[in-house]
Protein backbone atom coordinates (compact mmCIF):
# COMPACT_ATOMS: atom_id res chain seq x y z
CA UNK A 1 0.00 0.00 0.00
CA UNK A 2 1.47 3.58 -0.91
CA UNK A 3 0.18 6.80 0.71
CA UNK A 4 0.61 9.98 -1.02
CA UNK A 5 0.29 13.33 0.50
CA UNK A 6 0.52 16.27 -1.62
CA UNK A 7 1.71 20.50 -0.47
CA UNK A 8 2.45 23.48 -2.00
CA UNK A 9 -0.54 24.75 -3.26
CA UNK A 10 -2.36 27.82 -2.72
CA UNK A 11 -3.29 31.60 -4.25
CA UNK A 12 -0.85 33.19 -6.65
CA UNK A 13 -1.23 35.78 -8.71
CA UNK A 14 -0.62 35.40 -12.85
CA UNK A 15 2.91 34.82 -13.89
CA UNK A 16 3.81 33.63 -10.20
CA UNK A 17 5.39 30.43 -9.02
CA UNK A 18 4.90 27.22 -6.86
CA UNK A 19 6.60 24.24 -5.63
CA UNK A 20 4.34 21.34 -5.61
CA UNK A 21 5.62 18.27 -3.08
CA UNK A 22 3.98 14.81 -2.84
CA UNK A 23 5.44 12.42 0.13
CA UNK A 24 4.63 9.19 -0.27
CA UNK A 25 5.24 6.18 2.04
CA UNK A 26 5.09 2.74 1.45
CA UNK A 27 7.41 1.17 -1.75
CA UNK A 28 8.65 3.76 -3.91
CA UNK A 29 9.67 2.28 -7.15
CA UNK A 30 6.64 3.60 -8.82
CA UNK A 31 6.01 5.84 -11.76
CA UNK A 32 4.80 9.13 -10.31
CA UNK A 33 2.89 11.80 -12.00
CA UNK A 34 0.44 15.01 -11.62
CA UNK A 35 -2.74 15.42 -12.40
CA UNK A 36 -5.14 17.96 -12.02
CA UNK A 37 -8.96 18.67 -12.30
CA UNK A 38 -10.73 22.22 -13.03
CA UNK A 39 -14.20 22.66 -11.77
CA UNK A 40 -16.33 21.08 -14.30
CA UNK A 41 -13.53 19.33 -16.51
CA UNK A 42 -12.33 16.23 -17.09
CA UNK A 43 -9.11 15.17 -14.78
CA UNK A 44 -6.00 15.24 -17.25
CA UNK A 45 -2.70 14.66 -16.42
CA UNK A 46 -0.16 17.31 -16.24
CA UNK A 47 3.27 15.79 -16.31
CA UNK A 48 4.59 12.17 -14.93
CA UNK A 49 8.11 10.78 -14.37
CA UNK A 50 9.50 7.26 -14.44
CA UNK A 51 10.82 5.54 -11.71
CA UNK A 52 14.62 6.55 -12.10
CA UNK A 53 13.46 9.73 -13.23
CA UNK A 54 15.27 9.35 -16.66
CA UNK A 55 11.87 10.08 -18.65
CA UNK A 56 9.50 12.80 -18.02
CA UNK A 57 6.00 13.73 -19.55
CA UNK A 58 4.47 17.40 -20.20
CA UNK A 59 1.04 17.84 -21.47
CA UNK A 60 1.22 20.27 -24.43
CA UNK A 61 -0.75 22.97 -21.93
CA UNK A 62 2.42 22.98 -19.51
CA UNK A 63 5.80 22.47 -21.24
CA UNK A 64 8.60 24.98 -20.52
CA UNK A 65 6.42 26.60 -17.61
CA UNK A 66 6.25 23.08 -15.30
CA UNK A 67 8.60 20.77 -14.26
CA UNK A 68 8.59 17.28 -12.60
CA UNK A 69 11.52 15.72 -10.91
CA UNK A 70 11.74 13.30 -8.10
CA UNK A 71 13.67 11.92 -5.13
CA UNK A 72 13.76 8.55 -4.54
CA UNK A 73 16.00 9.05 -1.10
CA UNK A 74 13.36 11.01 0.24
CA UNK A 75 10.26 9.16 -1.36
CA UNK A 76 9.35 12.62 -2.66
CA UNK A 77 7.80 14.17 -5.75
CA UNK A 78 8.11 17.79 -7.38
CA UNK A 79 6.33 20.01 -9.14
CA UNK A 80 7.81 23.24 -10.39
CA UNK A 81 5.16 25.35 -11.31
CA UNK A 82 6.61 28.53 -13.16
CA UNK A 83 4.75 31.66 -15.36
CA UNK A 84 1.21 30.30 -13.92
CA UNK A 85 -2.09 31.31 -16.11
CA UNK A 86 -5.23 31.60 -14.47
CA UNK A 87 -6.57 28.53 -16.35
CA UNK A 88 -4.16 26.70 -14.42
CA UNK A 89 -6.49 26.92 -11.48
CA UNK A 90 -7.11 23.43 -10.33
CA UNK A 91 -7.27 20.69 -8.00
CA UNK A 92 -3.47 19.06 -8.29
CA UNK A 93 -3.22 15.53 -7.25
CA UNK A 94 -0.18 13.35 -7.22
CA UNK A 95 -0.60 9.73 -8.09
CA UNK A 96 1.24 6.56 -8.64
CA UNK A 97 1.29 3.63 -10.75
CA UNK A 98 2.00 0.04 -10.26
CA UNK A 99 5.34 0.43 -12.98
CA UNK A 100 7.99 1.45 -13.20
CA UNK A 101 8.23 3.10 -16.66
CA UNK A 102 7.04 6.38 -17.79
CA UNK A 103 2.98 6.40 -18.56
CA UNK A 104 0.37 8.35 -18.46
CA UNK A 105 -3.05 6.43 -18.40
CA UNK A 106 -5.05 7.48 -16.01
CA UNK A 107 -6.31 3.51 -15.65
CA UNK A 108 -2.02 2.92 -14.92
CA UNK A 109 -2.05 5.34 -11.96
CA UNK A 110 -3.40 3.33 -8.75
CA UNK A 111 -2.53 5.33 -5.70
CA UNK A 112 -3.51 8.68 -4.88
CA UNK A 113 -3.36 11.77 -3.29
CA UNK A 114 -6.07 14.07 -1.71
CA UNK A 115 -4.96 17.09 -3.80
CA UNK A 116 -3.55 20.29 -3.22
CA UNK A 117 -5.61 23.21 -4.48
CA UNK A 118 -3.78 25.82 -6.64
CA UNK A 119 -5.58 29.07 -7.72
CA UNK A 120 -4.19 31.61 -9.89
CA UNK A 121 -5.63 35.31 -9.85
CA UNK A 122 -5.09 37.40 -13.40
Amino acid sequence: QVQLVESGGGLVQAGGSLRLSCAASGRSTYAMAWFRQAPGKEREVVAAISWSGGRTYYADSVKGRFTISRDNAKNTVYLQVNSLKPEDTAVYYCAAARVSYLTTGTSNYNYWGQGTQVTVSS
